[in-house]
C-alpha cells in the first residue's frame, strides 16, 4: 500500500503534528506567561527601588551628612524584602541591610543619591514632585529653613486668610512646605481676580522673612559673580526664585491645587527656568526673511533669559552643597546580593528549549509508532483473511487480542465468515435437495414413458393420470423454487387491497374439507371474539400462506384429530394474526427453530407419504415477510402445534408494479 495511503502513516503523521503543535503551544504560552510575570516583577520592583530611591533622596536633602542613614536602610530592607546598601562614590560602605560576611555587592550600580542631582525617571516612578529641567530635590531647602517662630507666624497669618477667604465660599487650607513656609491651597482651582476681589490680606504671605532674605541675598551673590563671569549684568531674585517683573504677578498663595490631599509637599523655593518678564517677539518664521531690530532683541532676550536661569540653577545647587549629604552610590538586590535577573533567552536556553520540544517530539513518534503497529497487525490479518475468503479458501477464525473497537471488528468478521460458511453449506444442501426433489417425479415419468414405449405398460386412462398427477407435482416444486428466488431478489409481486380476514380463512377451509375428510380431520374456523383491525394484503399470498401451514397440519394430523382456523387482533390493536392449530404429533424442540427452512423434513427419509418437498413453510415465511409480518410455531410433542402469521394493521408496504402474477393456491 502507498505510503500516503497508509492508515499506518496517517497515524503517525497526526500524532507529530499533534505533538508539535502541542509543544510549541506550550512554549509559546510558557514564554508569553514568563515574560508577563518578570514584567509584573520588573515593574514592581521598580516601582519599589523608586519608594527606596526617593525616601533615601529626602533623607540625604534633609541631612549633611550620611551618619546615622542604617536605621533607614534598615526599615526600607525590612518593608521591600531586598538587600539595600549605600556607598560613597569611591564604593566605601556607608550602610548595608545585608548581615557581615553577605556576598559582594554586584559592579552595576542602581542609582546615585544625590539631592543636587536627582534621577528623574526614578523620581517620576515615586510619584515625588520635579521636571526634567529641575534636577535639585525639592527637600533640600538648605538655608531657607524657617525657624520656629517665622513658621507660627506666618500660620497664623495664613490661617486668617483661610478663614477670610472662608467666608466668601472660597474652600481653602493650609500645607506647609518643605522649608516650613505655609502656603494657603485653593480647594477646586484658581481664580485670581475671585480672590483678589475678596479683600482678604494673602499677599503678606509672599513676603519674606528675615531668614529667607538672608539665604536670598547670598544666592543672589553667587548668582551675580556667576554671570558677570559672563559679562552680563546681574539680576534681582524673588521669593519663587524669579528675576525681573513679571507683566501681571500672581500671589504665590493662589496657586491651584487638587481638591484631594497631596502626594507630596509642594515645593518651595525651585529655580525658574525662565523669567516672567514681558512676552518677547518669537523670531520670524518666514524661509529667507532677513531678521529685523525686534527679532535680534528677542533672540537676543532669550540667550540672556537661558544664562540667568543657568546660573541660578548653578548658584542654588553651590548654595545647598553644604546642607545636603553628599552623592552616594546605591545598590538594591535580593537577600543574597543578586540583583533581580532579567529574562534573557540566551542560545544556551535556545538550545535547552528546541532540545525539549525534539525529545517531546522523539516519544511522541516512538509511542505512535509502538501504538500504530499494534492497531495495523489485526487490521493486515482482517484483510488476509478476507482476500482468502475472495478466493474460496478456507479462513481460519481471526484471532480477537482485547475487547476493543479492532477486536470488535475481527470478532464481527469471524461471525461473518462463519454465517458465510454456513449459508455455502446450505446453498450445498439446496442444490441437493432441490435434485433429488425433482429427480422422483422425472425418474417416475421417464420409467412409465419407457415401459409405455417398450409395451409392458398400456396407456390407459388410469395410466394418464399417474403421469399428470407427477407433472404437476414437479411444477408445484418449480413454482415453489421460482416464488423463493422472487422473494430472495426482493422482486416478489404483492397487490395489496383490503382483506375481509374471516371470509378469506372460510375460503381456505373449504379448498381443503374435502382432504381433510378424507384423512379424518376435523377442519373448521373459529370466529372472532372482537372486531378485527383492519387489514390491507394480497389475499392471492395470504391464501397461499394459510393454505400451506393448514395442509401440513393436515398431514400431520392423524384421524379423530382438529385443525382449527383462528383470527384476532393484538392487544394494542396494532396487529392482525392468524393461528392454524392441530393435534397432531408435534415438532421436537430440536427440530421446532428450523421449521421454516428450505427442504428440512422431520421424517428425513423424504418419502412423499410423510412429508412433501420441504419448501412450503420456507415459503410461509418469506410470504409473511414481503407483508411486513412474521410468521412463528410453538408445538408440544404428542400435543400439536400452532402456526402464527402476524401481519401489521393498516396499510402494507407498497406492492410492486409489474403483471399480475399467478394466482397461488399451491399446498406441499
Amino acid at each position: 500500500m502507498p505510503l500516503r495511503k497508509s492508515l499506518f502513516a496517517r497515524l503517525l503523521a497526526v500524532s507529530a503534528l499533534v505533538a508539535a503543535c502541542s509543544v510549541a503551544a506550550t512554549a509559546w504560552l510558557a514564554v508569553q506567561t514568563t515574560s508577563g510575570a518578570i514584567r509584573q516583577e520588573q515593574g514592581q520592583n521598580l516601582a519599589a527601588d523608586a519608594r527606596i530611591y526617593h525616601r533615601l533622596l529626602g533623607y540625604a536633602a534633609a541631612h549633611p551628612t550620611w551618619d546615622g542613614v542604617g536605621a533607614t536602610v534598615r526599615e526600607l530592607a525590612e518593608q521591600s524584602g531586598r538587600r539595600i546598601a549605600l556607598t560613597t562614590q569611591s564604593r566605601a560602605p556607608l550602610a548595608d541591610s545585608a548581615a557581615r560576611g553577605a556576598a559582594a555587592l554586584p559592579a552595576q550600580v542602581s542609582a546615585v543619591v544625590d539631592p543636587l542631582s536627582v534621577d528623574t525617571a526614578l523620581s517620576a516612578g515615586a510619584g515625588a514632585a520635579g521636571t526634567t529641567t529641575d534636577r535639585v530635590d525639592p527637600r533640600a531647602v538648605g538655608p531657607f529653613r524657617l525657624p520656629a517662630a517665622e513658621r507660627a507666624g506666618l500660620r497664623r497669618t495664613a490661617e486668617r486668610g483661610v478663614a477670610c477667604l472662608g467666608d466668601f465660599g472660597i474652600a481653602a487650607d493650609v500645607v506647609a512646605g518643605a522649608s516650613g513656609r505655609p502656603l494657603i491651597r485653593v480647594v477646586g482651582g484658581n481664580d485670581p481676580d475671585r480672590i483678589r476681589g475678596t479683600g482678604c490680606a494673602v499677599d503678606a504671605l509672599d513676603t519674606p522673612t528675615s531668614t529667607e532674605r538672608k539665604a536670598l541675598n547670598a544666592l543672589n551673590q553667587l548668582a551675580d559673580a556667576c554671570l558677570a563671569r559672563q559679562g552680563r549684568d546681574g539680576v534681582h531674585l524673588a521669593l519663587g526664585l524669579s528675576w525681573g517683573q513679571a507683566a501681571e504677578p500672581v500671589p504665590a498663595e493662589a496657586v491651584p491645587v487638587p481638591a484631594a490631599p497631596m502626594a507630596t509637599m509642594p515645593p518651595t523655593p525651585v529655580p525658574s527656568p525662565a523669567p516672567t518678564e514681558a512676552p518677547r517677539a518669537e523670531p520670524s518664521a518666514v524661509p529667507g526673511a532677513v531678521p529685523g531690530p525686534g527679532d535680534q532683541q528677542a533672540a537676543a532676550t532669550g540667550e540672556n533669559d537661558r544664562a540667568v536661569a543657568s546660573c541660578v540653577g548653578t548658584a542654588r545647587r553651590e548654595q545647598l552643597s553644604s546642607y545636603v549629604a553628599s552623592p552616594a552610590l546605591l545598590f538594591i538586590g535580593d537577600p543574597g546580593g543578586a540583583t533581580v535577573p532579567g529574562f534573557d533567552l540566551s542560545p544556551a536556553n535556545t538550545a535547552r528549549i528546541a532540545g525539549a520540544a525534539a525529545l517531546v517530539l522523539a516519544l511522541t513518534v516512538g509511542a505512535s509508532v509502538l501504538v500504530g503497529a499494534r492497531l495495523v497487525r489485526p487490521l493486515r490479518a482482517l484483510t488476509g483473511a478476507a482476500q482468502r475468503m475472495r478466493d474460496g479458501e478456507d479462513t481460519a477464525p481471526v484471532v480477537v487480542a482485547a475487547d476493543n473497537e479492532i477486536g470488535r471488528l475481527a470478532a464481527a468478521f469471524n461471525d461473518m465468515s462463519a454465517h458465510r460458511a454456513r449459508l455455502e453449506a446450505q446453498r450445498k444442501a439446496m442444490v441437493s435437495d432441490v435434485a433429488h426433489e425433482l429427480r422422483t417425479p422425472l425418474s417416475n415419468i421417464r420409467g412409465w414413458l419407457e415401459a409405455a414405449q417398450d409395451g409392458v405398460a398400456d396407456p390407459d386412462p388410469d395410466f394418464i393420470a399417474f403421469l399428470h398427477t407427477e407433472a404437476v407435482q414437479l411444477q408445484h416444486i418449480i413454482d415453489d423454487l421460482q416464488d423463493l428466488a422472487q422473494a430472495d431478489a426482493g422482486a416478489l409481486r404483492l397487490h395489496p387491497e383490503p382483506v375481509a380476514v374471516p371470509e378469506l380463512l372460510g375460503q381456505v377451509a373449504a379448498a381443503h374439507q374435502a382432504r381433510a375428510d378424507a384423512a379424518g380431520v376435523a377442519l373448521g374456523v373459529r370466529p372472532p371474539d372482537r372486531p378485527l383491525p383492519p387489514l390491507t394484503a394480497d389475499p392471492v399470498r395470504l391464501r397461499q400462506a394459510v393454505g400451506n401451514l393448514v395442509s401440513n397440519a393436515v398431514r400431520h394430523t392423524p384421524a379423530g384429530g382438529e385443525v382449527t382456523l383462528r383470527a384476532y387482533g393484538s392487544e394494542d390493536g396494532d396487529a392482525v394474526l392468524l393461528d392454524v392449530a392441530d393435534t397432531g404429533s408435534g415438532i421436537p424442540a430440536d427440530d421446532l427453530a428450523r421449521v421454516f427452512d428450505r427442504f428440512w423434513r422431520g421424517e428425513k427419509s423424504r418419502s412423499r407419504r410423510t412429508g412433501g418437498s420441504g419448501l412450503g413453510l420456507a415459503i410461509v415465511r418469506k410470504l409473511a415477510e414481503a407483508h411486513g409480518g412474521t410468521a412463528t410455531a410453538v408445538s408440544t410433542p404428542g400435543e400439536g402445534s400452532v402456526f402464527t402469521l402476524r401481519f401489521p394493521a393498516g396499510e402494507t408496504p407498497a406492492a410492486d408494479t409489474g403483471p399480475d402474477a399467478d394466482a397461488m393456491n399451491t399446498t406441499i
